[in-house]
């Protein structure tokens, strides 16, 4: 089978039929894509196209004629259906080139009679720029993302744009080397274009392994700074971008190439995007991606969204609500007057719970309008599109309504006032033109209300009452022919007509009378078929009445499209406050169903929680009718008059709790400054401007990196990148190499993260010798999981308490684990030995009593030694020749021949 390159060689198309020279050509352009090329009532592929799809849908692959000299591998999915297998060959990385005809038949007929219809790409279909309804998550943001770099003689400069065309959203930020990655993972794009000279430069390459087929290469012409002001004013159809606000020349590069690839991929439609906001980088909670990643904030480690905590705070029942919450979790902010806010919000909603479930109520019945409206604005839309503008409007009133005579906090007054802008005039409007049941396709017709449109009901009212006309039609000719059995049929080939029986065929045909009224169609074996020319005449006016309805329905349907895309704004504003609404309900009840509290966030370092809970692990325990959570103190504020504050050295035993007892800090802290009440009695907690955590053990095998080179490369940015103002978690520092060299890290790092970070922190480890270290880093204090021994047994009591730990019990959770008995048992001795042992080399001592040797030892002791009774009375015994009861009294003597014990 050829190649993509010999199937762009002129050779190639001139050995192909007019259609497939077509479609080569096509192709040609869109290299990169799979091309769905219509034929009809289908998407065909053909090629390697066809082999891949097939492969990837589970579809039948079949071949159409031959191209040099081979067969031409064919597959094809329905029209209809184009979008269930869209959503499949986009989740497994594919792109799609959708060709269309852009003519009717007739008209290519018009050029001869073997002319083909003209056909081109409408649109490019990528992750990062779906809009149809079917291929995305309601409750997710899909974000198409450009990262751009500039070179300049203070060094490289680095921007990134993302777009969610779905919704509108457009913004800016300029980021740096060193936190690239994880800002690309806060906004989690589901597609990120980098010009090819970067996509190849050895710097980016392990971000851009993290980020895998995410990111694709564009031409770095899309990234042109000099020419990206002109292309963003140009979408936006303004003079100048002065209105726009401040952006650096990387911002404007990455801005541009967002908008050219999104030109790109629409062809000649424009979604609404809304104008480009800047979004500073010390605006939000800096998270790395291996924090990120351990804390599960929006996926578990597995990929899992139960088990996350966005699927624990969850509450909201709008498409935006979901999305607003997991980009709020996403980017705490840092900002304590904007914290408050939200909290201010939170916080009035649950005083009212009366109006916060109304309120939630009302937001049940909101569509997803900036979706909506968003398909509209491409073309893509349908009836159903229009509807949910209608509703979503219907209700943002109704929702402003239950706000207006109340005194409101700042956040939700912003919201009412944005709810009060939306255009009074579109939602009656809409209501009056829209009929109460919506088709999905506006071609079918059916979805102007009665009384819309006179003419419409009038057309329609003739389409309607033909059957009516049609049956008076049959009765009168039946009676006039005397043949009671006449029917008048419809098919798509003769249309309306009238049959009879053969035998009854004569007294349409005997007299000059009945040959000039009843026309001959057809005859078949057993029945005749006519017409007449009345019957025709009302098949006419019929067909002309559909079409007509038709028409009249398209034009009033792309004039409702024109009123809601001017509103595009207004639109999308009021969308963005009924989101806010709902995030603030859901989390009001959040915190009345878990008993949250609101945290006190301020611009100092402080750290005070009383009573913390983890929220994911609470909520697991309550589902499971457990033992309730055991609520923990950590206090990391400063002492004194000093500004700095605490670092705790946490020890205790396996399973007792520590990892838990971490996370739930990191994450009542990342719950505070996205706007949330937390699990606990109190929090006070001074902003966090960036948040580290390393926690649990991985390997980066595709990297060449052990579990151990993994920690010191978590470690190393932690200690790099920490300030007064981060919370450090750190678990198990050292635990993956030799003792001594993982106790001797651990020790440097305690001692950088005191006396050169100088952050807040929390420090579990096994490595006991690190509490001496409170009697010199003044502000380290030792805290343990408390235990309690009983009967050579140890029960876990999750609590946090000061002091520090002696013992690790590694033996006992063993032993939980269900090791073996003597492997316990031996361990036990051995643990022993080792603390009574020299320190200087205390295994040495126990090579000569390894159980191995041991029991060699035994079995040499053994082999001279005389027969036993039991031995020398099983001699005699012969088990084939005994009865059972002799058998049974042989037992009886072994038994009486057991030394007593």
């Amino acid at each position: 089978m050829p190649d993509a390159a010999a199937l762009a060689s002129e050779e190639s198309r001139a050995s192909a039929t007019p259609m497939m020279e077509q479609y080569i050509e096509i192709k040609a352009n869109n290299p990169g894509s799979l091309l769905f090329y219509r034929m009809g009532d289908f998407y065909e592929l053909f090629f390697d196209d066809a082999v891949e799809a097939s492969r990837a849908l589970g579809i039948t692959l079949t071949k159409r004629g031959q191209h040099m000299g081979y067969d031409i591998p064919m597959c094809g999915v329905p029209v209809h259906a184009a979008d269930d297998y869209l959503q499949k060959l986009i989740v497994r990385g594919f792109r799609v080139a959708v060709c269309e005809q852009v003519e009717e038949p007739a008209e290519a007929k018009k050029r001869g009679s073997k002319s083909v219809v003209r056909r081109d790409v409408v649109r490019l279909v990528t992750p990062g720029t779906l809009t149809e309804e079917k291929l995305l998550s309601p409750s997710e943001s899909n974000y198409l993302m450009a990262l751009a770099r500039l070179r300049g003689g203070t060094g490289a400069q680095l921007a990134l744009a993302w777009i969610d065309i779905s919704t509108g959203i457009f913004r800016l930020a300029e980021t740096e080397m060193g936190r690239l990655l994880a800002d690309i993972l806060r906004i989690d794009p589901r597609e990120l274009i980098v010009p090819d000279t970067l996509f190849h430069d050895p710097e980016f390459k392990p971000a851009f392994d993290v980020l895998g087929r995410v990111v694709v290469p564009q031409p770095s012409v899309l990234f042109d700074s000099a020419t990206a002001e002109n292309r963003i004013a140009r979408y936006y159809d303004v003079g100048t971008l002065d209105g726009f606000g401040a952006f650096s020349r990387a911002e404007h590069a990455a801005a541009a190439a967002a908008v050219a690839y999104v030109e790109k991929t629409q062809i000649a439609e424009r979604p609404p995007l809304g104008r480009p906001e800047r979004e500073a980088s010390a605006s939000t909670l800096f998270i790395d991606p291996a924090t990120r990643a351990n804390l599960e904030l929006t996926r578990t480690l597995s990929g899992d969204r139960n088990g996350s905590l966005l699927k624990a705070i969850d509450r909201t029942v709008t498409g935006g609500g979901a999305r607003l919450i997991a980009e709020r979790l996403m980017s705490p902010l840092t900002d304590a007057v904007a914290i408050n806010h939200r909290l201010d919000s939170v916080g009035f909603l649950m005083d009212e719970p009366s109006l916060c479930g109304e309120l939630r109520e009302a937001l049940k019945l909101v569509p997803d309008m900036p979706r909506a409206l968003s398909r509209l604005a491409l073309d893509r839309g349908g009836p159903r599109d229009l509807g949910a503008i209608r509703q979503g409007l219907a209700a943002a009133n109704g929702l402003a309504r239950l706000l207006e005579t109340r005194l409101l906090p700042e956040e939700i007054a912003e919201a009412l006032s944005e709810l009060q802008r939306l255009p009074a005039h579109l939602e009656p409007r809409l209501s009056s033109m829209l009929a109460e049941e919506l088709p999905l396709l506006k071609r079918d017709g059916g979805f102007l209300a009665r009384g819309a449109n006179a003419e419409l009901d009038e057309v329609r009212r003739l389409r309607d009452e033909s059957r009516r006309v049609i049956a008076g039609l049959q009765q009168q000719y039946a009676e006039e022919t005397g043949i009671k059995s006449l029917k008048i049929k419809h098919n798509n080939v003769l249309g309306y007509f009238i049959e009879v029986t053969a035998g009854n065929a004569g007294a349409m045909i005997d007299t000059v009378e009945a040959k000039a009224r009843f026309i001959h169609r057809q005859t078949m074996a057993s029945a005749m078929r006519f017409t007449t020319t009345e019957l025709a005449d009302l098949e006419s006016r019929i067909a002309n009445a559909a079409d007509k309805a038709l028409a009249i329905e398209l034009a009033a349907f792309e004039e409702m499209v024109a009123a809601v895309v001017g509103q595009a704004e207004a639109i999308k504003a009021g969308a963005r406050a009924l989101s806010v609404i709902d995030v603030s309900a859901g989390l009001a009840l959040l915190a009345d169903e878990q008993n949250y509290a609101r945290p006190t966030v301020d611009d100092s370092t402080m750290f005070a929680i009383s009573g913390g809970r983890h929220p994911v692990v609470e909520q697991a325990l309550k589902k499971q009718a457990a033992n309730p959570f055991v609520a923990n103190h950590c206090d990391l504020s400063p002492q004194g008059d000093g500004r700095l504050g605490g670092i705790w050295l946490l020890t205790g035993p396996n399973m007792g709790g520590k990892s838990t007892f971490l996370r739930q800090n990191a994450l009542i802290a990342i719950l505070a400054q996205m706007g949330s009440f937390v699990p606990a009695a109190s929090a006070h907690i001074g902003v966090v401007d960036r948040l580290f955590s390393r926690v649990g053990a991985s390997d980066d095998l595709a990297r060449g990196r052990s579990t151990f080179m993994v920690e010191m490369v978590e470690t190393a940015a932690i200690l790099n990148q920490a300030t007064e103002r981060s919370l450090v978690i750190l678990d198990e520092i050292g635990r993956g190499t030799a003792t001594f060299d993982g106790l001797s890290i651990a020790w440097a790092a305690v001692e950088h993260l005191h006396e050169v970070n100088r952050c807040r922190g929390l420090f579990a480890t096994h490595f006991h010798e690190l509490t001496v270290l409170s009697e010199k880093l003044g502000r380290l204090s030792n805290a343990t999981m408390r235990v309690k021994e009983w009967q050579s047994e140890v029960i876990f009591l999750h609590e946090v308490g000061p002091g520090a730990a002696d013992r690790s019990y590694g033996i006992q959770v063993a032993k939980l684990a269900g090791l073996p008995a003597s492997v316990v048992a031996r361990a036990r001795d051995v643990l022993t030995r080792l603390e009574d042992a020299d320190r200087k080399n205390p295994a040495s001592q126990l090579i000569d009593d390894l159980p191995l040797f041991q029991v060699a030892i035994r079995r040499e002791e053994q082999k001279g030694a005389a027969p036993s009774k039991v031995e020398e009375h099983l001699k005699g015994v012969n088990p084939d020749d005994l009865t059972p009861r002799e058998a049974l009294e042989a037992l009886y003597a072994l038994k009486k021949l057991l030394p007593i014990s």
